[in-house]
């Protein structure tokens, strides 16, 4: 995988983390933190699936 893949799926996993941590103390924006993480997670999927699309054309 490519770096900017392994940045977006890192960054997505780390704001999904700090987002349930988040929903455990009931802060407010819990909730967008965790939709931001899923946001940078299906766009690392996309990212990663389109290089191996290329690749096999």
């Amino acid at each position: 995988m490519s770096k900017k893949v392994i940045s977006f799926f890192s960054f997505g996993f780390f704001l999904i983390i700090i987002g349930a941590i988040g929903e455990i103390f009931k802060w407010e924006q819990a909730t967008v933190i965790l939709a931001m993480g899923l946001v940078f997670e299906a766009f690392a999927i996309l990212l990663y699936a389109w290089s191996k699309i290329k690749k096999n054309e």
